[in-house]
């Protein structure tokens, strides 16, 4: 019986490489994306319009490709860019042709590029909407793609890799330790997908999750966000969240957390899944200064008579 067949997105690098490492483990047959498919490629990769930067970043879809190859899977690597519709649907078409199934799909990858650390004032509009189009829109243009396939084979799973960003405002100014509003806005719209489709489609089997790696020390973090007020010894490994992408994919229990968000490192560290991690905190404090937005459950438990304290401490009621 031919194996499972996971696709991930950003591949070339940091939690998109190591979840195509987790899931090969795991017995899936491996097809990654990303644009970078040689070391040594140069392409603009600063947060802001203020400087350029074209120096290589480590990684490559050829290089996890090699690595992939240890393990006793098939895998396949397919360029794709998420601001280019045909390319991902380029991407789809080539791995259904192999395979003839897509299982899991990882939507890791995400719009790196000016814009991502500049101030509404400094930002051109087209810089948000490529944000919004490469983080939100063009997973839904591969989930259109690959859905057909899960339904035929009676379910699947597919993972979105969020941001507290979509939900969480920014301990500080863009630039200065914070994020832009185009990339809050941008998460915010990823982080509905998830439920709305399980209301959609989970009765085809599909299962959707969210998952929020929280502060992780990725190749990029480490070259580039130390001038943006991003400490990268503070994060956590890219094995955090990967290990809760593998047992999403593969443990019958995740079922409980369909259509839901699943916050990588306290799930995993409660489920211990990264055996040595000594947890959040560890490296990153997790939260670290932000305030989730929790406004629209509060309100529902107002609404329902129900008297709490919320995570701030504020208590609420309904008189």
């Amino acid at each position: 019986m031919a194996n499972k067949v996971a696709f991930i997105t950003g591949a070339s690098r940091g939690i998109g490489k190591v979840c195509a490492f987790e899931l090969a483990e795991a017995g899936f047959d491996i097809a990654i994306s990303a644009r970078t498919v040689k070391e040594g490629e140069e392409r603009e990769h600063s947060s802001t319009l203020k400087a350029s930067d074209t120096s290589p970043l480590p990684g490559s879809l050829e290089s996890t490709l090699a690595e992939l190859r240890s393990h006793k899977v098939q895998a396949m690597a397919v360029q794709a860019d998420l601001l280019d519709p045909a390319s991902l649907g380029a991407a789809v078409t080539k791995v259904l042709e192999r395979w003839g199934r897509i299982d899991v799909i990882v939507h890791n990858g995400r719009y790196i590029g000016p814009g991502h650390m500049d101030k509404l004032m400094d930002t051109p509009i087209d810089l948000i909407r490529k944000q919004i189009e490469a983080n939100a829109i063009a997973p839904l243009i591969i989930n259109q793609l690959a859905m057909p396939s899960m339904i035929e084979n009676g379910g699947g799973a597919i993972i979105n890799i969020t941001s507290s960003s979509g939900y969480s405002d920014p301990p500080k100014a863009a630039g200065e330790g914070g994020w832009s509003l185009g990339y809050g806005m941008s998460k915010g719209a990823m982080h509905r997908i998830s439920g709305i489709l399980k209301g959609e489609l989970g009765r085809h089997g599909i299962r959707f999750f969210s998952v929020q790696p929280g502060f992780i020390s990725t190749e990029r973090i480490k070259q580039d966000m130390a001038k943006f007020g991003f400490d990268a010894s503070r994060g956590a490994p890219c094995d955090v969240p990967a290990k809760v992408v593998r047992y999403l994919a593969t443990n019958p229990e995740a079922a409980r957390y369909d259509g839901k968000n699943v916050e990588a490192q306290q799930l995993c560290h409660e489920l211990g899944l990264l055996p040595g991690w000594a947890g959040p905190g560890s490296g990153n404090g997790e939260t670290g200064g932000l305030r989730y937005d929790m406004s629209g459950f509060n309100m529902h438990r107002i609404a329902m008579g129900e008297k709490f304290t919320d995570v701030y401490g504020t208590q609420a009621w309904q008189d």
